[in-house]
């Protein structure tokens, strides 16, 4: 295997505000020059900040973070800290990085298995066992298992990111534990990496088998026989303090882990210990049959506490799972992109009363008529019973799965839409996973609200309500002193009413630094156990330190909840003005739903190549809050020392961060909290090249609108000199771009006047009738249609003519499209207040107006939106958005293509990233069109294609273009071939073209063929 990467010359001078620790350094010295690790080693200020945060409210520095890349490089590790000359050096496992509590986060080295470990090993399809390793996804480990028919229960609702190694270290369950459990219910087998670098081996063993391995003279022996010596007498008080309960307890699990009989398994104690006990290497896991059929119910009530109340009878239809949703979440909800297909269905449009609480009851079966019996069991009482004690004052049933998944999405994106909300307080997770008896739960919330109202928070509220645990996110400023208190009360306060309605504060979620309330709930004697399990496997108290227990003879103290430091801290250090400007930065909660592991998602391109954390809009959000930190708490931004941290500027580490960013804007679409880098990106941009140079294939991107008219003027020209050594050479060594697309041969002007389009004048819009203008539609000219892809505008002319609209086509005007995309702000806001001038008075006509290319016709309302005020009211659809409105509303009757069954190219859809993460229903509207003309589409799922817009013609980004490429598009090419491919984005067409030696064809250009 390859040896570690060098990072040790750079250690001292990217570590912030002092020199690493001697011990630190010493310690990835000597790991790095034995040979033996072949993992990365990272010291490096970015990718230690970025491992600072999690989606709780803490920001914790880690020394230095380590990528193992074989599951051998954690025993090397392990080992080397067990030594005695490394005996204070302190380890943290790290999975998907989604914890609320700061399960994975310390002032340790921090070993993260998520990059490099992440193999699915094995599959015993016969024993329904999967062997893997801590780094696998979820929804990967699901995806592979799918086609065998199998799947792992426990549903998280980061399950696009967490890690299983993550999900054993927090115990996790989700929803439908009520039937199926938790993670540690799954574990078949596991082995575990001691501090001494020792695997240790777990697995369900009887109390015969159990005494041969206690009866052995080695590490593993005598761990066994200290952790049955220390439970197994005390079993009767165990089971009095910890009453049966589906959201049980979870680390150092007592009670699971050695029977009455003697039997062990100490995977219930490894599981929800965070790490504390040894770091988890390889999982062998039990999967079950996937269930063939679902169906679901969604009741609706006047208030959220008779949502919780009427729970209790929806129990005894024995669903998979009930998930209970306030009014807070699902009117976030109606914001977010899948709304359009929910409204409907939930049935709150027509309803007379309010609704103030949703359940969602989930029915599964091996037949539809199962289901439907469960269903009919259901709707029966329902209707039934209309004057019932928390009667619902609605239901809606569905069985489709796209409306089950849409549904079940909202509750997955619950978390992220609660961090969505407007004001300084924010959704803030430190209380949020309590559990307690089920049919406790309605009046510990009523209780939990009490408290909460006391204190004048608001909160929103979701969760598992069938096995008691709810979440509850009030909602803090944590940049204020006085809700940072409140955080200390309240977090006392629902410990000891949780524990009054005898449940658990922590029942879902992990402990992380909630570790001291660990004696109300263990007691001091159980407590006491627990420490000394802890010595015998880590003696001097070295991984994950300060979180749940510490070792019996150690005085290392538990950290507490409000000693460990907080991003709101940090943040309180940011000036006002910086705040406000780079809003978002400072929004990003953590959530991490740009880790997304599906190649075939949009969200985010330079994480999914790099699978570098830095490269994520996490990651930069991260960097960009840093630095205006580091602004606020240093100098000027003009001054020499800017952001200076030990020597290095700061200002640099962001630079290449965002230069990563493909500005593709899947982030504004798809974070939950809308958190919007290219937006942020170009502002840094504009800041940092006040002070340093800017590189020259900037000004060439951000002039290439307007030179294109001058280059078309002579195509054949321009190309030739392009293609003309030394000329390609030039281009990619003294400016910094490569094989730039070539100009069209036909110039946009004489295909309009073949089609009887002259020159626009604004008083032939003017003179319109009011049924004439119904008629018309004016295409808003962009760069790349009408210098390079002329084709496809002019399929756009011919298919309107031929649906009998009249066109207008005013004078090209650039956008400022690339301007926004480099940070030439200044002159950005210029062209667009030249632009809005333009096209205000053009809208005032009422001819519908629209644009071709999905990136520069949204700049008009989402770049120019966001830095321009008090604009003229107008809107340029895209060209989909108008064609569907005019078939939808009855405008417009398509000609059904006659010989649309002779077609022999089944026609597939892929959109744009920026256009589909913007308008989610693209792919929908795309299809109505098509099956309005009498033709199938197939809307396609792919991630970036690698080009984005100049992305992929910067030479410094070549290697990633083409793996970008390779990851998601070249995979679809290769299944439908490129001459079935419809494709609306002009640079994804070019990249297609430029790998595959085939362009694409438009959507429309397609219809106009079809439509003579």
């Amino acid at each position: 295997m390859p040896a570690a990467k060098s990072v040790i010359a750079k250690l001292p001078r990217l570590t912030p505000d002092r020199s690493l620790d001697s011990l630190t350094l010493s310690f990835l010295k000597t790991l790095e020059s034995e040979g033996k690790f072949s993992g990365e080693i990272h010291a490096d200020f970015p990718t230690r900040l970025i491992h600072a945060t999690d989606n709780s409210v803490y920001q914790v520095m880690p020394r230095a973070v380590l990528q193992p890349r074989s599951r051998d490089d954690i025993n090397i590790v392990m080992e080397m800290a067990g030594r005695d000359k490394f005996s204070e050096v302190k380890i943290t496992p790290r999975g998907g990085g989604t914890g609320t509590n700061g399960q994975s986060l310390n002032n340790t080295i921090i070993l993260d298995t998520s990059k490099y470990l992440n193999n699915i090993l094995g599959f015993d399809k016969e024993k329904a066992l999967v062997h893997v390793e801590p780094g696998v996804v979820l929804d990967q480990l699901n995806a592979w298992l799918k086609p065998h028919g199998y799947f792992f229960p426990p549903a998280v609702s980061t399950a696009s990111r967490a890690t299983v190694g993550g999900m054993i270290g927090s115990d996790s369950s989700g929803k439908g534990s009520r039937i199926y459990g938790k993670t540690s219910h799954y574990i078949h087998d596991m082995t575990t990496v001691l501090i001494d670098g020792t695997d240790f081996n777990t697995r369900a063993l009887s109390a015969s088998e159990a005494r041969e391995i206690m009866d052995r003279d080695d590490r593993t022996g005598r761990l066994y026989r200290k952790v049955h010596d220390e439970i197994f007498p005390r079993r009767d008080q165990i089971n009095a303090t910890f009453p049966e309960m589906n959201r049980g307890l979870t680390g150092y699990n007592l009670k699971e882990a050695v029977s009455d009989q003697g039997d062990m398994n100490l995977s219930f104690l490894i599981a929800g210990a965070e790490g504390s006990l040894g770091m988890v290497k390889e999982i062998t896991f039990r999967v079950i049959p996937l269930p063939k059929h679902k169906a679901i119910t969604v009741v609706r009530y006047d208030s959220f506490d008779s949502a919780l109340r009427h729970v209790q009878a929806l129990v005894k239809f024995d669903p998979v799972a009930i998930e209970s949703i306030d009014d807070k979440v699902m009117k976030l909800a109606e914001q977010d992109e899948s709304w359009h297909m929910l409204g409907k269905l939930l049935g709150t449009e027509n309803s007379a009363v309010a609704t103030r609480g949703f359940n969602v009851v989930e029915f599964v079966g091996e037949t539809p008529e199962e289901v439907a019996a469960k269903q009919d069991e259901l709707r029966a009482y329902l209707d039934g019973n209309p004057d019932t004690d928390y009667a619902p004052i609605g239901f809606v049933q569905a069985t489709d799965p796209g409306q089950i998944a849409a549904i079940w999405s909202i509750r997955a994106k619950s978390v992220g839409l609660l961090g969505n909300l407007e004001g300084k307080r924010r959704a803030t997770p430190f209380v949020e996973d309590t559990a307690v008896p089920p049919e406790n739960l309605a009046d510990f919330i009523a209780e939990f609200r009490s408290l909460l109202d006391a204190e004048g928070l608001d909160y929103g509220m979701f969760g598992h309500v069938d096995v008691g645990c709810l979440h509850v996110r009030p909602l803090l400023d944590m940049v204020d002193e006085e809700d940072e208190a409140r955080l200390r009360r309240v977090s006392d306060a629902v410990a000891e009413l949780t524990k009054r309605y005898n449940g658990l504060i922590w029942g879902e979620h992990g402990k992380g630094f909630r570790g001291e309330y660990s004696p109300i709930y263990f007691g001091p004697e159980l407590y006491d156990v627990l420490r000394r399990i802890k010595e015998a496997f880590d003696p001097e108290g070295q991984l994950n330190p300060g979180k749940i227990a510490s070792p019996y003879s150690k005085n290392i103290p538990i950290t507490k909840i409000d000693e460990a430091p907080m991003r709101g801290q940090l943040d309180r250090q940011i000036e006002d003005a910086l705040r406000d400007e780079y809003l978002n930065a400072t929004r990003c909660n953590g959530n991490g739903a740009c880790f997304n592991w599906d190649l075939m998602d949009a969200m985010c391109p330079s994480y999914k190549v790099t699978r570098s954390r830095v490269h994520s809009p996490k990651g930069r959000a991260g960097m960009l809050r840093e630095w205006i930190r580091q602004l606020s708490v240093g100098t000027d931004p003009m001054n020499q020392d800017l952001a200076v941290i030990n020597g290095r500027d700061f200002s640099h580490d962001v630079y290449e961060s965002m230069a990563g960013c493909l500005s593709c804007k899947a982030c504004a679409g798809q974070c939950p909290v809308k958190v919007d880098i290219p937006e942020m990106k170009s502002r840094f941009l504009e800041t940092y090249h006040t002070r340093y140079k800017r590189p020259v294939k900037d000004y060439v991107i951000a002039k290439l609108e307007y030179m294109a008219p001058l280059l078309a003027s002579a195509p054949g020209l321009f190309n030739a000199l392009q293609s003309i050594p030394p000329m390609p050479w030039i281009f990619k060594r003294f400016i910094g771009l490569t094989d730039l697309p070539k100009l069209h041969s036909q110039g946009l002007k004489s295909g309009l006047r073949a089609r009887g389009i002259g020159k626009f004048r604004q008083a032939d819009l003017d003179a319109l009738s009011v049924d004439e203008k119904a008629r018309s539609v004016i295409i808003l000219q962009d760069c790349f249609t009408t210098h390079y892809d002329t084709d496809v505008f002019l399929a756009h002319v011919d298919l309107l003519q031929r649906l009998g609209y009249r066109v207008f086509v005013p004078p090209y005007r650039p956008n400022g499209k690339a301007m926004h995309v480099k940070g030439f702000l200044k002159k950005f806001d210029y062209q667009a207040r030249q632009n809005d001038i333009v096209y205000g008075r053009l809208a005032k006509s009422g001819v519908a107006m629209v644009g071709i290319e999905a990136s520069v016709t949204l700049t008009y309302r989402q770049e120019y939106a966001q830095r321009l005020s008090d604009r003229p009211d107008y809107r340029v659809h895209l060209f989909h958005e108008w064609l569907a409105g005019e078939i939808s509303d009855g405008r417009l009757i398509a000609p059904k293509i006659d010989n649309a069954v002779n077609i022999n190219i089944p026609a597939s859809l892929f959109p744009h990233c920026t256009e589909k993460t913007s308008i989610p229903d693209v792919g929908v509207k795309w299809q109505k069109i098509f099956e309005a003309f009498g033709l199938k589409l197939t809307a396609e799922k792919t991630g970036c294609c690698g080009m984005a817009g100049v992305y992929g013609h910067e030479t410094r980004h070549q290697e990633t273009s083409r793996e970008l490429y390779d990851l998601s598009w070249k995979k679809k090419v290769d299944a439908t071939g490129a001459q079935n491919m419809l494709v609306t984005g002009y640079s994804c067409r070019c990249q297609v073209d430029r790998y595959e030696g085939v362009k694409p064809q438009h959507p429309v250009e397609y219809l106009a063929k079809l439509i003579a």
